[in-house]
């Protein structure tokens, strides 16, 4: 059976907690079966094609709406798996500021979502930049203007360092705890970054599929911030899935996608924990691409439905507080 072997990645990779991973010989390299993916990542390909083609097909105004859209889910969807609720009015306002969309009636954004939008549009807009430490920096830096995460004081806009070490995934009630994952320890996150870094940089023959999947393993494995990793490992994935097709316009949510299977999104623990074969997880990830191209098209389908409807009012008058409530309604009346 053939193995594909990465062993840039697989030196980030090599030590990620060590309780759980055994020594072994072949340690660092890291393999997952090629022949038991090539159908399946043909497949999500196919799929993938066929969707950028229909949506490119549509007039520019349905087009931005769509990705408005898809984009808005997103950055709600990402911020739901860590547990935090943002406005989605506020969201959808900010995206359309920055991609200079005319929605009518701006809802005001406070300055952590506009923060959160920033840090996704820069990796879904600015796709085709290397990805350097100080675009993460800056993307850390927006996710938490106030300097903490919670009620807790972090390091912001850099690597943590040791007074948060270990760097432990926990869950469960205080004294009762449950360790999920123990990260590198922080002085070497220095040279894990770098060789991170290089790696997604690099022109590497891997299809960006599978580079978007292993690009969220290998940055969320690190855990190189105190907080908010887990955003900016989803938006790392999103900038790989982005040079995949060659475009800023985003057509199909990955976290909105992760957020509905939140349960199986556990499957990143067991990767973490588990050995040196990484199939299970490029599996997973493809799996859950291919279900989110299903989400683009309800997405699709409602944008459709709203132009084919205002269309059919083309001919009557309506004020702007009519508008705002019509679209609401297509819109299924959205908090």
């Amino acid at each position: 059976m053939r193995l594909n072997a990465e062993t840039q990645l697989s030196r980030v990779l090599q030590q990620r907690s060590v309780r759980s991973l055994p020594a072994k010989p072949s340690w660092p390299q890291l393999f997952w079966k090629t022949e038991l993916l090539a159908e399946h990542l043909a497949s999500v390909r196919h799929r993938q094609g066929l969707l950028i083609g229909r949506m490119r097909s549509l007039g520019f105004n349905l087009r931005a709406e769509a990705v408005l859209e898809t984009l808005t889910e997103d950055v709600v969807k990402s911020s739901e798996i860590e547990g935090e609720v943002l406005d989605k009015d506020q969201v959808r306002s900010s995206i359309a500021r920055r991609l200079g969309m005319d929605i009518g009636a701006l809802t005001p954004a406070d300055r952590h979502v506009e923060g959160i939008v920033e840090m996704m549009l820069d990796a879904t807009q600015n796709y085709a930049q290397p990805l350097t430490d100080e675009r993460l920096f800056a993307r850390h830096a927006a996710l938490f203007p106030t300097g903490r995460g919670g009620m807790t004081k972090i390091i912001v806009g850099d690597w943590r360092n040791g007074s948060s070490c270990p760097m432990q995934v926990v869950s469960g009630p205080f004294g009762r705890e449950k360790v999920y994952y123990e990260a590198p320890a922080a002085q070497r996150l220095d040279v894990e970054m770098q060789s991170f870094l290089n790696w997604f940089n690099s022109g590497l023959t891997t299809d960006l599929v599978i580079k978007a999947a292993l690009s969220h393993l290998g940055f969320v494995t690190i855990h190189p911030f105190g907080d908010g990793n887990g955003r900016i490992a989803r938006a790392i994935a999103d900038m790989a899935l982005a040079r995949s097709e060659d475009s800023a316009q985003r057509f199909y949510g990955m976290s909105a996608q992760m957020r509905l299977e939140r349960r199986d999104y556990a499957m990143l623990e067991a990767t973490q924990k588990g050995g040196l074969e990484f199939t299970a997880w490029l599996d997973w990830f493809l799996a859950c691409l291919d279900r989110a191209f299903g989400g683009a098209e309800a997405i699709l389908t409602n944008v459709m439905r709203k132009a084919r409807f205002w269309e059919a009012l083309a001919e009557r008058k309506l004020n702007e507080r009519q508008a705002n409530v019509i679209n609401r309604l297509l819109e299924g009346l959205r908090a």
